[in-house]
């Protein structure tokens, strides 16, 4: 199989564009797992680069300035749908948040329910890693995940940043015992379960390196049912279909 590589420092991230790999990847691990899924499930990829929010931008509060992107409507007028003679309110506080920039996630659903979210993976960007209120925002998603317990696969291959969001992860759920782990790349698969009325998250926490393979992970479904991820296997044919060698050319 394809060794993996550095997508993110040259020579590959000067003939490559580290995104279009990603985005090829989640594409064909979703495929992967849509041939294994029993009937009622599927899998899709959702990848999205440079995410913003889609409201209006002001420079002041009741200045009468233009909506950006809607000529001629004012921030005095009411927003669309709004009923006759109500007005918003002033907020009561206005504080920083911050967003997810980039999203490139494997989700499976059971459309039985709805279709309702049973398991999901997530592929680290640079932008998850490169700033405390990011990695803040990505640790924070896939808490929400374990809490609903929502099977998780976490892969980080992302060699330009320096941050373990295992690690952040972990110190979140305030998981007692934990032993920070210095992985730098890696792949760590979560189940959260309760066994004799006890809530635990169960982890395979596998280590990866340039040069090195890649692992099979467990992905937990809601209802006990779980899938072999064989991150290897995909890695390989979207290195061949991005028609990127073992050189990295």
């Amino acid at each position: 199989m394809m060794a993996l590589q550095d997508h993110f420092r040259p020579p590959l991230s000067v003939r490559r564009h580290w995104h279009a790999f990603h985005n090829a990847w989640a594409t064909y691990i979703s495929s992967d797992l849509n041939q294994q899924l029993p009937e009622g499930y599927f899998a899709e990829a959702n990848v999205q680069f440079g995410i913003e929010i889609d409201v209006a931008t002001f420079e002041e509060a009741g200045s009468g300035l233009p909506f950006t992107g809607s000529p001629g409507k004012h921030i005095d007028d009411p927003p669309a749908g709004a009923s006759a003679g109500w007005t918003v309110p002033v907020p009561t506080q206005t504080v920083p948040i911050a967003i997810i920039t980039d999203a490139v996630e494997i989700l499976v659903f059971n459309r039985e329910a709805g279709p309702t979210l049973a398991g999901a993976i997530e592929l680290v960007s640079p932008a998850n890693k490169d700033r405390p209120a990011h990695r803040d925002a990505f640790v924070s998603k896939c808490a929400a995940y374990l809490q609903q317990g929502i099977g998780l696969i976490i892969i980080d291959i992302v060699t330009d940043r320096r941050a373990n969001l295992h690690d952040e992860l972990l110190a979140r759920l305030r998981a007692p015992g934990v032993v920070p782990w210095d992985a730098e790349l890696y792949a760590v698969a979560y189940r959260p379960v309760q066994r004799a009325g006890q809530p635990s998250l169960d982890m395979w926490q596998v280590a990866v390196a340039v040069g090195g393979a890649l692992p099979t992970l467990p992905l937990w479904l809601r209802g006990n049912l779980c899938l072999p991820v064989d991150l290897d296997v995909t890695y390989h044919r979207t290195c061949r279909e991005q028609r990127i060698m073992a050189n990295g050319v």
